[in-house]
């Protein structure tokens, strides 16, 4: 299996993602990547990508160089039918309860943390 293949899925994210400037490079018996995502988010899913196919230890046949382009947020994530400020907490920080840092993060369109529409764009703000 060539390195390619075996980060095949880190590679298909980074595609989904639209990283820019990125590039993939074989060189001295490891795989170099790089590129600049929108935001930490899609970085960490990368890294959770990369990590995922080394069964969770950090690689020692590839070289990752990612940048973020945007650091005022952590992301943004736009409102399906069904969710809630907590459900989409539970995403992003594993923690429901963070509900509110969604919700002060976007004051300027929500008025009350129980309503949210299909439909709107939250700043998914860093989890402090």
């Amino acid at each position: 299996m060539s390195l390619q293949d075996k980060y095949r899925p880190v590679l298909d994210l980074s595609m989904k993602f639209g990283v820019k400037d990125g590039y993939v490079k074989e060189e001295d018996g490891k795989l170099k990547i790089g590129g600049t995502t929108v935001t930490q988010y899609e970085k960490d899913k990368i890294w959770d990508q990369i990590k995922a196919a080394n069964m969770g230890n950090m690689p020692t046949d590839l070289v990752a160089d990612i940048k973020v382009s945007n650091t005022d947020y952590y992301h943004k994530h736009v409102v399906e039918k069904g969710e809630s400020l907590s459900k989409i907490a539970k995403h992003y920080f594993d923690d429901p309860m963070k509900y509110m840092l969604i919700f002060n993060a976007n004051s300027a369109v929500l008025k009350d943390p129980d309503v949210i529409h299909p439909g709107q764009e939250l700043v998914i703000p860093f989890d402090k």
